[in-house]
């Protein structure tokens, strides 16, 4: 693959990199219509791709946020056409890496010392490129290490970045009118949370000691001495992204292991910790020989206040659902209803929230949930399409709900994501059985 010896990196060369692929989308357009006026029947599956395709590669040279809103939205499967799925979904293992003459000078900035006066050895070229950092593989005292370097740039050209892709993230949360930039604000937050490996750094290591007790997953050690904001070292974890895995898996022993300690992880981290791995794409997870699961990358952890926390669940048990007067009380904690409005809204709302409410807190109504069963994520495909075709629901405000419904929707829906691509079946509250005894689940 490519190199890349450059990355633009203040606002002037960015926004032209953007308007520039804007003209691209552009011409997409009126080649489009022009075909049309021949063919009325003419679909537009052709102009997706080739905005796709146009759309990915502006943003792969530029990396950091604006690829990694690509990224995002590679999960978003039922808001996004197939095309732009299939190509922003290359955001999270395939971009063009740095030069080793980048990666080189990256070292001298940020530890003082090239990478060939830390290591015994180090690989110049990346073996892993993604939206922020790259991965190369390093020996130190017999041990093989993994070394995380952030693309130059990418922390200074969030807010801006951000505001170049706002028309992609208002399509995606579908953000209209007055307040929408609480959830801006958010993502803007986190994104430069992850650009901070320093705090990765720790949240790595807290994470690690925080869930030890939970059997089936391994996490790799962490190496402060040859890490720093922009570069992080850790253990090399021998095995294969779970993507890889579940393509040619077919031991429901080894997936169930596997699921079950994915879901015990999360869950441990929501319940118990109160804070949890934002970022659950195949990526972050590895499977080994002996099929346990290895999770790594935790530069997107997500704080979980405690008047967020016990309205969201409240509303996951089924008595709380069907009682009206309840469900409505948690509406409003939950910042769904709003005190201005009218009764029209909130019959709608409620409606709404009610019917999603109900089939999307189903794993958690039971003792045990099989994620093999396709009639549980049918039912979800069947919803989000006929979401995705409410005309009403497009004229209302999309600004419902507290902010921290952006990250902790994407970790649930990108969960049960992976659990249903494992075919896993697991105990729901298995996770209960290591929690400190200090602690209540």
């Amino acid at each position: 693959m490519k190199t890349i010896d450059h990355i633009p990196t203040n606002k002037l060369q960015r926004a032209s990199k953007l308007v520039k692929t804007g003209v691209k989308v552009g011409a997409n357009y009126a080649k489009y219509y022009g075909k049309k006026v021949v063919n009325p029947s003419l679909t537009k599956e052709q102009l997706n791709e080739d905005n796709a395709e146009d759309i990915y590669d502006g943003l792969k040279s530029l990396k950091g946020s604006a690829l990694k809103v690509a990224q995002m939205l590679s999960m978003e499967k039922n808001i996004m056409p197939k095309a732009y799925v299939e190509k922003f979904s290359l955001s999270q293992f395939s971009v063009p890496p740095l030069s080793p003459p980048l990666v080189r000078k990256t070292f001298k900035k940020y530890l003082g010392k090239y990478p060939e006066d830390l290591y015994d050895t180090f690989a110049a070229q990346s073996v892993n490129a993604a939206s922020i950092g790259q991965v190369h593989q390093a020996t130190l005292n017999g041990k093989k290490l993994a070394v995380k370097i952030q693309y130059p740039g990418v922390a200074d050209s969030i807010s801006s970045d951000l505001a170049l892709v706002k028309p992609i993230a208002k399509k995606m949360f579908n953000l209209q009118g007055e307040g929408k930039e609480k959830f801006f604000k958010e993502v803007e937050d986190k994104l430069l949370e992850e650009t901070d490996y320093n705090l990765e750094l720790a949240q790595s290591i807290a994470m690690t000691e925080d869930c030890a007790t939970i059997p089936n997953l391994v996490f790799p050690r962490y190496y402060p001495d040859l890490s720093s904001e922009r570069i992080l070292t850790m253990d090399w974890m021998d095995g294969e992204h779970l993507s890889e895995f579940v393509a040619h898996n077919t031991d429901q022993k080894a997936a169930n292991k596997l699921g079950q300690a994915l879901w015990d992880f999360y869950m441990y981290q929501m319940h118990i910790l109160k804070r949890i791995h934002a970022d659950p794409h195949p990526g972050n997870f590895m499977v080994d020989k002996d099929h346990n699961l290895i999770a790594i990358d935790f530069g997107c952890i997500k704080h979980v206040p405690q008047d967020f926390y016990i309205p969201y669940f409240d509303l996951a048990e089924p008595s709380n659902i069907n009682d009206p007067n309840i469900f409505k009380q948690k509406l409003y904690e939950l910042e769904i209803l709003r005190d201005d409005d009218d009764a029209e809204t909130v019959k709608f709302f409620s409606a709404l929230f009610h019917e999603m409410l109900s089939l999307f807190t189903q794993p958690m109504h039971q003792e045990e949930f099989d994620f093999r069963d396709s009639t549980f994520f049918d039912q979800i495909a069947v919803l989000s399409e006929k979401y995705s075709k409410d005309t009403e629901i497009r004229k209302m405000n999309g600004n419902r709900g507290s902010k921290h419904f952006l990250y902790i929707n994407r970790t649930f829906f990108g969960l049960y994501n992976l659990m249903h691509d494992l075919k896993a079946q697991i105990k729901v509250n298995n996770f209960k059985n290591y929690v400190p005894t200090d602690s209540v689940a």
